[in-house]
C-alpha cells in the first residue's frame, strides 16, 4: 500500500515538490552562509519525494533552535502555512485524507527542519 501511495504522490505533484526543494537547496549551497539551509532543503526534498512510510522525529538543541528561528523568520512560516492549507484542502474528501496527512507531516518539518530526523519505517 505504501508503494502505491508513493507512486500516486509522485505522479500528482511529488516530483515537482522534490524538484523545487532540490533546486532551492542547490541555490542555497552556492554560498557558504546558505549551506546549512541548503542541507535542510535536501532533507525536505527526500521527504517530499515519497512521504508515505517515513516518520519525523524532532530533537532540538541550542544550535537547532537558533537555526530554526532564522528559518522561520526568513521563509519557514510561509512553507508551513502552504503545506497546512494544502493538507486541509485534501482532508475535505475521504480519498484525500492520507495525502493531507502527509502534507501535515511535511508542514512540521518545513516549519522547523533543524533537529528533525526523517526515518524510514521498516516493513515487518
Amino acid at each position: 500500500m505504501r508503494i502505491l501511495a508513493n507512486i500516486l504522490w509522485f505522479i500528482c505533484g511529488g516530483f515537482l515538490s522534490w524538484l523545487d526543494w532540490i533546486l532551492t537547496g542547490l541555490v542555497l549551497c552556492i554560498t557558504i552562509i546558505g549551506i546549512p539551509w541548503g542541507v535542510q532543503c535536501f532533507k525536505l526534498a527526500g521527504l517530499s519525494l515519497c512521504p508515505f512510510g517515513k516518520t519525523v522525529t524532532h530533537d532540538v538543541g541550542f544550535t537547532a533552535t537558533f537555526g530554526n528561528i532564522l528559518w522561520i523568520i526568513l521563509f519557514g512560516w510561509e512553507l508551513a502555512l502552504l503545506n497546512l492549507i494544502l493538507g486541509a484542502i485534501l482532508c475535505v474528501t475521504i480519498i484525500g485524507i492520507p495525502f493531507g496527512k502527509q502534507f501535515f507531516k511535511i508542514a512540521s518539518v518545513s516549519l522547523m527542519p533543524f533537529g528533525a530526523e526523517v526515518t524510514v519505517d521498516h516493513i515487518l
